[in-house]
């Protein structure tokens, strides 16, 4: 049984799900969407959540993958006291700034009081191996606040022994002893559709390794073990529109180039993702 209409929202920063039919009552935030995509001002993120912070449900739908740092404000609307457990293809967790910004918007979630721990699944991101990881929250890592599960199976056996890493043969396995050392606590779930193999989702970011089945799997698995008090799904592609140049600049020197197939293309594939995912996610 999915979600009551007044437990869920779409969002809509960017037309990413405008045209993918889903039910949901949508917020018009399209005049936000330029000044919040990929970074913003600690200023500006503040006055955006003033005003929607109203109109927000249990259950967001909303835009690109360059806007996940909002996850940072769904999760003050949880008032107690959460575990977050995010799907994605990056671990967002760099600590260099800016403060608001796609890339390090973790940090924002370890600073609220009622966020007890976060674990990151399925990374497949450069970002989690030396040197580049050098810039990531290793204090949080290693105080077991934060826990990363990078995939490892491209990588030497010696990398396969770094904190978190997992295997296509044993991923499930220690997502269950992950799960079930949650004892009833509740949780919050965000998903980044980049987390998902190539063929199963068009994003603005590199994408990952789990199929549709593994992520209702891990949610399910969640399920048994603990309580989704809240959730987000964000990651669908949408195309890039800046407020300022620096932004701009920064963000698409920071993006991977790909070639894009047709909008309808686009939109079909993420309507698949959406149906196989939305549900599992707000049942």
């Amino acid at each position: 049984m999915n979600a009551p209409a007044n437990a869920a929202v779409h969002l809509n920063l960017d037309a990413a799900w405008h045209e993918i039919s889903h039910g949901l009552p949508t917020i018009d935030a399209t005049k936000w969407g330029p000044r919040l995509r990929f970074s913003t001002s600690p200023t500006m993120v503040e006055q955006f959540y003033r005003e929607i912070e109203p109109q927000l449900a249990k259950f967001i739908l909303y835009g690109s993958g360059d806007f996940h740092h909002l996850t940072g404000l769904w999760l003050r609307t949880t008032h107690e006291p959460v575990t977050l457990v995010s799907f994605d293809n990056h671990p967002d967790w760099d600590v260099r700034p800016p403060r608001w910004c796609c890339g390090g918007w973790i940090n924002r979630a370890l600073e609220l009081p009622h966020v007890r721990q976060v674990a990151i699944w399925g990374c497949g991101n450069f970002e989690c191996w030396w040197p580049h990881q050098l810039f990531g929250n290793r204090k949080a890592e290693r105080t077991g606040t934060l826990m990363v599960h990078p995939w490892a199976d491209d990588r030497p056996a010696r990398a396969r022994k770094r904190r978190g890493a997992i295997l296509r043969g044993n991923w499930r396995e220690k997502f269950e002893n992950f799960a079930r050392g949650l004892n009833g606590s509740n949780i919050y779930v965000t998903i980044d559709l980049d987390c998902l193999a190539p063929n199963l989702a068009w994003t603005n970011w590199e994408n990952g390794k789990f199929d549709f089945e593994d992520v209702r799997w891990g949610l399910a698995t969640l399920r048994q073990h603990a309580r989704v008090v809240a959730g987000d799904m964000c990651g669908a592609y949408s195309v890039p529109t800046y407020a300022r140049r620096k932004q701009r600049f920064v963000s698409e020197f920071d993006h991977p180039k790909f070639d894009f197939p047709s909008p309808d293309t686009i939109r079909a594939i993420n309507r698949q993702a959406f149906e196989a995912l939305w549900p599992a996610l707000t049942q």
